[in-house]
């Protein structure tokens, strides 16, 4: 599941497109501010989780085109922008920043969302999220430990694997993690969450740590520190 951060001051066109990009099956996290949207990236460090930025460039607290360059310094942060402010000389700005799109306001759903899609496909660098024993190869949806094994993973166990890391240490709730992972299917239930938790520990068990802790009456946290990688464990 690929996760967007939609940073948007207007209430109503930010609600609006973080409902539809959640229909469309993406993670959505939205932010209203610059500071906001500069927090939480700083609280990951020189990596971020995020495979996409759409960043509006008007917001209340500064603009869209300083919050872009001070991430563009630190790491690889593909953007959107989206913008009133339509002239040659901010969308010149906002490539020169390194951005894979400029899309003028007032813009067409559909467009944004195609927009967006292949924005996600051009993005397909070999990637892992690097443990001291083991790699998670998000290309692969498996995990591959230091000796070589390594254990592919269903689907939904590699989707529930990715949220729990991109949410630590935060704890998940099991019906947040339907919604975010099984988007609420009327036949899943906190009892799949439960089960999926069982089948990744049990992928897991080789390692002499915890790693997924189950916290009673609440539901699951990813306890150990990760680094984002570009090559091969």
């Amino acid at each position: 599941m690929f996760r967007l951060l939609l940073v948007e001051d207007d209430a109503s066109l930010g609600a609006t497109l973080k409902e539809r990009l959640q229909k469309e099956g993406y993670g959505v996290e939205w932010v209203k501010s610059k500071h906001e949207a500069g927090e939480l990236c700083n609280q990951q460090g020189e990596v971020s989780l995020y495979d996409l930025i759409i960043l509006d460039v008007g917001l209340p607290d500064g603009s869209g085109l300083d919050l872009a360059r001070d991430l563009k310094m630190s790491r690889h942060m593909p953007i959107i922008f989206l913008s009133a402010l339509s002239s040659a000389e901010y969308r010149l700005e906002g490539f020169e920043l390194g951005a894979e799109d400029y899309i003028p306001k007032p813009f067409h759903l559909k467009e944004l969302l195609l927009r967006i899609e292949r924005v996600l496909n051009k993005e397909k660098q070999p990637a892992e999220l690097v443990f001291p024993d083991f790699a998670v190869d998000l290309a692969a949806m498996a995990v591959v430990f230091r000796d070589g094994v390594k254990e592919f993973l269903q689907k939904r166990d590699f989707e529930l694997l990715r949220f729990l890391i991109a949410e630590s240490p935060r704890v998940l709730s099991r019906k947040e993690i339907l919604f975010k992972v099984w988007r609420n299917e009327s036949h899943q239930n906190g009892r799949s969450v439960d089960n999926a938790v069982m089948r990744l520990r049990q992928v897991l068990r080789r390692l002499n740590c915890e790693c997924i802790r189950s916290v009673r009456g609440v539901g699951y946290q990813w306890v150990l520190p990760f680094n984002l990688s570009a090559n091969s464990h």
